[in-house]
């Protein structure tokens, strides 16, 4: 159900300052525009002013709405984007004094705290993973610490910000990643995929990632290197990596080194339309990543029905539920993830809900699909500065 704001509050506006929504499809993006669109969905009537740093323009038919108001600055040089960002947004805070800023990133929030200091525009700051961890710029710190509500997409990320911010735990609030379930359904392997890498009945790992140098954390370098040990125990085995990226030449050279050419296919880039097929098409979803904030292709597996693998030292715990859909290993620990693996393909491992399709999918779908996203989104905009005029 849409809230419908009082005239009282038809009148002034909410900022939002966001990397970029359009041009790249990366996980803070994905999830800035599922934050918009619960914004448009539940406050149909609170016009929304969004400064983009990146993007040209807007490539998404879905915001057409009349209360949203766009500003670009990526049709300018590089070296003017930053500049023209921080004037934008400043000059805009000053002039509309907007009843709430939502900074779509950490490195905005200095600015942001500048203005509330300035007109008492109070602001709120996402944080996804590595960009809130180890935060040591004095700005972003007095940021965090004057914040009006600091949102988290987990809470691995939440207790790190405690711990090495020392902040009051109730300072930060949980809005966790969701995902369109409609996207992802249950079903049998897709004959055409099998045929097009050459396979047919063989048990298959999957990891969904890009391979970039920066994101070697994802952990696809330990399965390779816990695949002779898989092989030993299942021989038929074979590993699907799905993703493109500057890192692939190395993935390559790995893959001769531990002599895994006949078991290992990297797929390259798959579009959005093929993507639940591959989910389909595997046995166990893994990803054991040691620095992922949140990670939205762990519900897209699980949505599909497939046993899916984490690291327990990042945002997987959240994805995962702390190992209730799914299993948790140390993402160090090649042996550990060998073992686990071989478990689930074996049918051994001790968790059974992971080997229950259906159950599985309503798990996730009612733990982090959009409307639990929309109703925890109105719910801290409830309990906030401009909650009594929503």
């Amino acid at each position: 159900m849409s809230i419908v704001l009082p005239k009282s509050l038809r009148f002034t506006c909410f900022h939002l300052w966001f990397p970029n929504l359009f041009d790249f499809k990366g996980g803070i993006q994905v999830y800035l525009q599922d934050l918009l669109l619960a914004l448009e969905d539940k406050f149909p009537r609170l016009p929304l002013v969004i400064f983009d740093k990146l993007d040209k323009t807007k490539s998404r038919d879905k915001f057409e709405s009349k209360e949203l108001s766009f500003l670009f600055s990526g049709s300018l040089p590089s070296f003017l984007r930053s500049p023209h960002f921080a004037l934008s947004i400043a000059i805009g805070s000053l002039i509309e004094r907007p009843n709430l800023i939502l900074c779509g990133h950490l490195n905005f929030a200095p600015i942001a705290f500048l203005i509330h200091r300035l007109t008492g525009v109070p602001y709120w700051i996402f944080v996804y993973g590595i960009d809130a961890w180890s935060v040591q710029d004095h700005w972003k710190q007095k940021a965090l610490h004057s914040a009006e509500k600091i949102i988290s997409i987990s809470g691995y990320t939440s207790s790190r910000l405690i711990r090495e911010q020392k902040l009051a735990p109730e300072r930060i609030s949980l809005l966790p990643v969701t995902f369109d379930a409609s996207r992802f359904q249950i079903k049998p392997k897709p004959q055409h995929l099998l045929s097009r890498y050459g396979l047919t009945a063989e048990p298959i790992i999957l990891t969904v990632a890009r391979l970039d140098s920066m994101e070697r954390y994802k952990g696809y370098d330990q399965i390779l290197q816990a695949l002779p040990e898989i092989r030993r125990q299942i021989p038929t085995i074979h590993y699907l990596i799905v993703g493109k990226g500057s890192d692939r030449p190395r993935i390559e050279q790995l893959i001769v080194q531990l002599n895994l050419q006949e078991c290992v296919t990297l797929t390259g880039f798959v579009t959005d339309d093929e993507l639940c097929d591959h989910y389909n098409m595997c046995d166990v979803f893994a990803m054991p990543s040691k620095a992922e904030g949140f990670g939205i292709v762990y519900l897209e597996a699980l949505a599909c029905g497939r046993p899916t693998l984490g690291g327990n030292q990042d945002g997987a715990i959240d994805a995962l539920c702390h190992g209730e859909l799914g299993a948790l290993v140390n993402p160090d620990d090649v042996e550990e993830i060998a073992q686990t693996l071989i478990q689930i393909l074996q049918g051994i491992y001790p968790n059974p809900l992971i080997y229950q399709p259906e159950a599985l999918r309503k798990k996730v779908i009612d733990t982090f699909g959009f409307e639990r996203f929309k109703q925890t989104l109105a719910e801290l905009m409830q309990t906030s500065s401009v909650g009594s005029k929503l």
